[in-house]
């Protein structure tokens, strides 16, 4: 286990170099740092000193070594920048060692730290991805077994015709509709809003409180599409397994079909649900950005979006890493639930 974790992680930070070394190069090709934050209008003294302060007037090689420096937790220098937040656990002669959080930099527009902004932005999208795979992996599972369980009936081609149309229409699509419909249309019978947030201010304590009912309409059109792919994959899997000897064994023992299902079958079904789950949670949790951005849902999809429109390079990079992270720790994660659904998954 403890070597396969450790090649895991070795080729996730080969993969987080790689991502380093591409959004680094995209940055170059954007327009200068310093007009950005300093405005077109600012004479070229002002631009000048602004280059010297973010450090633009190095080469293009120091200046990666500056920011893969920025971004390594451990690193031995003679200085520190002090914006970094970490421990310095020794100070010898003119070298100091510090084990520190990966520095993103500050905003270009707002002059705040790019981890606080997305640590904001990611907990909006991570309750919201989680109540998305909530609700497509219920529904997907449970309608999925329905219809493994009478392949062919009237319920099994509803079913399928549900599914193929949620994914036949794109999501933004349908997250038009679900938002005019239920949030404009059917507001007064339904209560909830077009657009909205996580937390809303209470006109009576004046303090930030969860908003639920919010996240409700994010929530289903951000699930349709998991939704649709989860009770395919169910329903096809299940039934393969429930043509299995074993199968056959257990359900000429005497147990019933949902006994046989619950103990036996469902188990071994679940491998290729799991390996689609974990990429569809892993891209909500990484940013649903049509989804977010229609709803106006705090999340790191609309704060990329409205980085990119604002020119913030420090933001959308350290989005990009981020979700590059995300993905590898979510791959290293479903690696492991293989091994509990079914032992016969080794990790090699």
């Amino acid at each position: 286990m403890f070597r396969y974790l450790v090649k895991k992680l070795g080729a996730g930070i080969m993969v987080l170099l790689g991502v380093v070394l591409l959004i680094f190069t995209l940055f170059m090709l954007f327009p200068s740092a310093e007009e950005i934050t300093s405005g077109q209008r600012a004479d070229a003294a002002t631009k000048e000193a602004m280059r010297i302060e973010m450090g633009l007037d190095q080469s293009k090689s120091v200046q990666l070594l500056i920011y893969l420096k920025d971004l390594s937790p451990l690193i031995v220098s003679k200085s520190f920048n002090p914006e970094y937040n970490g421990l310095l656990l020794k100070a010898a002669d003119s070298y100091g060692v510090m084990l520190k959080w990966p520095y993103l930099r500050k905003s270009y527009q707002s002059k705040k730290m790019v981890s606080s902004i997305l640590g904001e932005a990611f907990l909006g999208s991570l309750v919201l991805a989680f109540f998305a795979m909530g609700i497509a992996l219920c529904l997907g599972i449970g309608l999925g077994i329905v219809s493994a369980l009478k392949p062919g009936g009237w319920l099994d081609r509803l079913n399928l015709a549900i599914a193929t149309l949620g994914i036949s229409l794109p999501s933004f699509f349908l997250a038009v509709i679900i938002a005019w419909l239920f949030g404009f249309v059917l507001r007064p019978y339904t209560g909830l809003s077009m657009t909205g947030s996580l937390f809303e201010l209470n006109p009576a304590t004046g303090e930030n409180q969860i908003a639920f009912k919010h996240i409700i309409l994010p929530a289903i059109a951000l699930g349709v599409r998991p939704f649709s792919i989860i009770l395919q994959l169910t329903r096809s899997s299940l039934i393969e397994v429930m043509r299995q000897d074993y199968i056959r064994t257990a359900m000429a023992k005497g147990l019933s079909k949902f006994e046989v299902i619950r103990k036996h079958a469902l188990k071994n079904a679940l491998n290729p649900v799991v390996t689609a789950a974990s990429g569809w949670f892993a891209s909500l949790l990484a940013g649903a950005f049509f989804i977010e951005y229609i709803f106006s849902w705090k999340g790191l999809g609309k704060v990329c979006i409205d980085a990119l429109q604002q020119s913030d390079l420090p933001v959308v990079m350290g989005a990009v890493l981020l979700i590059a992270f995300i993905f590898i720790i979510v791959n290293v994660l479903v690696d492991l639930i293989y091994v509990f659904l079914d032992p016969r998954v080794k990790l090699s």
